[in-house]
């Protein structure tokens, strides 16, 4: 009988339960119907951008909420307008980008397959192997011959100018082109930056790629003119270099038919003559640039950003927007006090202040400050408060950044700490004497992406920055991953015009101790050259050998008198 009652009692409480989640899909399902109605009215036309300030603490720039209906309604149907808009633009990026590389990859697939036929032909003195003469083929056509013997002769000339066979008379030791040597898994080159090891493993992509072709190459000919099989595994090491004007050399080694034996092979790529790919007229004097940069408290270091960006983008250029976008509220009224004081004494008004109640964040700061922009396409430059520009580096952010094509990625000048350079705060000089591209001043900051040059349409059309990195670091090299995906061509060169300055790198006690490790070597890397930071770990020794000569100078003074 208590068993029937409890079954009963469960099921019971099973039916209400049903009865409570049909309620709850059914007002879900009404909800969702009222925010989005099919027939939404269209989207308004978008504004201007605000040539004052505007405060985003959670109504939308530009005025009140929209009249027609209740605010919270129409807040909710114009951001999913918004978000939808978005998703559709991407997805339609991603297709389009899709199909552009579908195509390039056919059209380089079938210009290999073609380059490759030729200089077989060209080679052979005839046809290609393994196929018919016909009518109409190459090795046929009239002409064809001598293009032949004309292909064979440059080949050849630019071998014999090559340092292939021969060397060449150098001027110095400063004009050899040395050697990378390199193996089945390592390469070992010579050419080190800061960020670079002297062994590379394992090899990148587009030097295994290369180095695989020669070996494949290499290989096919080994076995082609030899009764033995050779394969990878016999390849000691190789050495190559490329001269860039004539062709890159390729010298291999292989294990021979005994111990004491090798099998040698010195392939030559060569390059071709030059050729004009396009001419034409780049008119800078109508493009405006947006620069955008985000930021939380650091007044003083704005204070003097500003003061360079007067000089430069006011007196100077003159056809650029400032748009800060500032996190939290301290230290904000300084903020707008400074720009307001450089809006009254340069007659500036073209700036947009955007305040945030967030956690700093990079990326999303970007990402609103590219998106807050209301007139159009432009050229956007993303900007952070410890850099310094000149007016040429904003005449070639203009130039090698163009819509739907091309982006700017600038390897800027990182300066060393002052107090190290210049021996104490005393002797540190102005700030425009400090920027000198030498190797005791500073380096090329080439592991940084976070200073690029791009217009908005291709920002939007690339998915913009993954908002969900929190702080400094790692937004900037996700963008510049999906841009080397895409059909863009980006631009990546050291300027002259663009620094950063030096600023105390704080290692937080919270990391791990191998955390902690690197980002002391870090902080080495910024403080001084290798040469500077040699002088101060020796200088007890160097303080020695002075007060040694002294005394032996006292001392031969002393018997001359």
């Amino acid at each position: 009988m208590l068993r029937r009652r409890l079954l009963a009692w469960v099921s019971r409480v099973g039916a209400v339960l049903v009865l409570l989640c049909c309620s709850l899909t059914l007002f879900y399902v009404m909800t969702c119907t009222t925010l989005h109605p099919d027939d939404s009215p269209p989207s308004r036309a978008l504004p201007r951008p605000s040539t004052n300030r505007v405060d985003l603490g959670g109504t939308r720039p530009g005025g009140a909420a929209q009249s027609g209906g209740p605010p919270v309604i129409h807040s909710y149907q114009e951001l999913l307008q918004e978000r939808e808009e978005q998703h559709r633009l991407h997805i339609s990026s991603l297709k389009k980008q899709i199909a552009q590389l579908k195509e390039a990859l056919q059209e380089r697939s079938q210009q290999l397959k073609g380059v490759q036929d030729t200089l077989k032909k060209a080679v052979a003195g005839g046809p290609a192997e393994g196929r018919n003469s016909q009518p109409g083929d190459l090795g046929e056509a009239p002409g064809a011959k001598n293009q032949q013997a004309d292909l064979q002769n440059f080949l050849r000339s630019q071998i014999s100018k090559a340092e292939v066979t021969a060397g060449v008379r150098q001027h110095s030791e400063y004009t050899v082109v040395p050697f990378e040597s390199f193996t089945l898994h390592r390469v070992y080159q010579l050419e080190m930056g800061l960020t670079r090891h002297p062994e590379e493993k394992p090899v990148r992509k587009d030097k295994q790629d290369e180095l695989g072709e020669v070996l494949e190459f290499a290989l096919h000919n080994l076995n082609g003119k030899s009764s033995k099989v050779y394969s990878k595994s016999d390849f000691i090491e190789g050495i190559t270099r490329t001269e860039k004007d004539k062709g890159a050399v390729y010298d291999l080694t292989f294990r021979g038919e005994s111990s004491r034996e090798f099998r040698r092979l010195v392939l030559f790529r060569p390059f071709g003559p030059l050729m004009k790919v396009k001419s034409e007229r780049v008119d800078t004097a109508d493009v405006l640039i947006n620069i955008v940069m985000p930021l939380s408290r650091r007044t003083e270091r704005f204070r003097q950003f500003m003061h360079n960006f007067r000089e430069v983008c006011v007196r100077q250029d003159g056809r650029v927007h400032l748009t800060v976008v500032y996190f939290g509220k301290e230290q904000m009224s300084e903020v707008r006090h400074i720009l307001e004081n450089t809006s009254r004494e340069a007659n500036f008004k073209n700036y947009t202040l955007l305040q945030l109640d967030e956690e700093f964040s990079r990326g999303r700061g970007l990402d609103v400050g590219a998106r807050a922009w209301r007139g159009g396409d432009v050229l956007l430059f993303f900007c952070d408060v410890d850099i310094h520009f000149t007016a040429d580096f904003l005449g070639s952010c203009r130039l090698n950044a163009e819509s739907g094509k091309k982006v700017f990625y600038p390897v800027l000048f990182s300066q060393y700490n002052p107090k190290l350079i210049y021996g104490s705060p005393e002797h540190i000089p102005a700030v425009e004497q400090q920027l000198v591209l030498k190797k005791d001043t500073g380096f090329w900051r080439d592991f940084g992406y976070g200073m690029t040059c791009q217009y908005r349409s291709d920002f939007i059309d690339i998915g913009g920055f993954d908002i969900d990195i929190k702080g400094w670091g790692g937004e900037d090299v996700h963008l510049y991953r999906k841009y080397l995906r895409s059909s863009i061509l980006v631009v990546r060169a050291p300027s002259r015009g663009l620094f950063h300055f030096w600023h105390d790198k704080h290692c937080a006690d919270e990391l791990a101790p191998d955390q902690y490790r690197m980002c002391i070597q870090s902080k080495a890397m910024n403080e001084a050259s290798h040469g500077q930071l040699g002088m101060l770990f020796f200088h007890k020794d160097i303080e020695a050998h002075l007060r040694k000569q002294n005394t032996q100078n006292y001392q031969q003074n002393a018997k001359m008198t």
